[in-house]
């Protein structure tokens, strides 16, 4: 709160913010300012505990699925409206960290809109942290309307550093072929297919949502920013959808490349085994006793030099007859 709140006092402040789970929030000049609950606007529950979740389902009348739904990082977005406001589900993108195997991760967070106040129930602590206050906020309304535009903008910006990994990854996989990229590449494509899905499922929300402020009389700001974010969650979308497809696509092409390489690899090992198999047994004659029997009327430093000229040229002779049979074939 400001210095010049006179009803919380800097120790009930300092208790406040040692609670790590439940942080009150409210309106002040346009932006947030954390303060206690009493005042709060915006109320934050993080991992809340079996006391906590008590305390939602008593004040706020929420139900037990609507609770568990905004805990559970694989629900579907939705929004559902009552008299007095109306609560949504909401997904949003993980945050990426490198050693996650090029994985990203989406989860759900919920949402409770009343006429004076706004409760996020979230399964962490940096979902308002990460909130952009570079517009005006006046109502809990505009609060919610920029936790929703702020996520797609996260998506957005994933969707960037998908592509900077693919171009890196194709790169890496053309030096060395190596399986790994593949899987890598894999783990990206995947993640694409959830973000589609969550993108996907907001979009739906926000067309309700919408539908929702032009029946209610919504301000002319609060339309217009809805109207832009059902434009760039489409936007964001179809950019999901094309680089999944790519992705796809690339994933066959070098696939096969890997099975091509593999074949000709294995062609090359056998024509090796076709070529040494005859002069292995050529050897193995010249090795025993029989070779210098045969020989005996010659010096053995011209009968063994003969013998590895010999097979020299049978193997060449193999090699050449093997190519140019391949040669027709093809």
């Amino acid at each position: 709160c400001s210095r010049n709140s006179s009803a919380v006092s800097t120790s009930s402040v300092a208790a406040w913010r040692a609670d790590a789970v439940i942080k009150g929030h409210r309106l002040e000049a346009g932006a947030l300012r954390e303060c206690a609950e009493p005042d709060a606007t915006v109320l934050w529950f993080s991992q809340p505990d079996a006391q906590e979740r008590a305390r939602l389902l008593e004040r706020f009348q929420l139900d037990d699925h609507a609770l568990a739904s905004a805990l559970d990082p694989d629900e579907v977005a939705r929004i559902e409206f009552h008299p007095n406001g109306l609560f949504m589900i909401w997904k949003r993108p993980e945050n990426y960290s490198g050693q996650d195997s090029f994985c990203f991760d989406v989860s759900s967070f919920g949402l409770l809109l009343s006429h004076d106040q706004m409760v996020l129930i979230c399964a962490d602590d940096r979902q308002l942290g990460e909130l952009d206050q570079h517009r005006p906020m006046q109502e809990p309304l505009d609060v919610l309307l920029q936790v929703l535009f702020n996520n797609i903008h996260h998506y957005l910006g994933h969707l960037k550093v998908i592509k900077l990994i693919a171009r890196e990854l194709q790169q890496q996989f053309n030096a060395s072929m190596d399986s790994r990229h593949l899987v890598q590449m894999f783990n990206l494509s995947e993640s694409l297919v959830y973000y589609i899905n969550a993108i996907d499922s907001n979009g739906s929300v926000l067309t309700r949502l919408r539908n929702h402020a032009h029946k209610h009389h919504f301000s002319s700001d609060s339309l217009a920013l809805i109207e832009d974010m059902i434009i760039e969650n489409e936007q964001c979308h179809k950019q999901a959808n094309i680089y999944s497809t790519v992705f796809a696509s690339l994933m066959d092409a070098r696939g096969n490349l890997v099975n091509n390489n593999t074949n000709n690899l294995l062609r090359k090992l056998t024509l090796i085994n076709v070529v040494f198999l005859p002069l292995n047994l050529l050897a193995g004659i010249g090795g025993m006793s029989e070779y210098s029997m045969m020989t005996t009327p010659l010096p053995w430093w011209i009968s063994y030099p003969a013998l590895l000229v010999g097979m020299a040229g049978l193997g060449t002779a193999m090699v050449v007859v093997l190519k140019r049979m391949a040669r027709i074939r093809s």
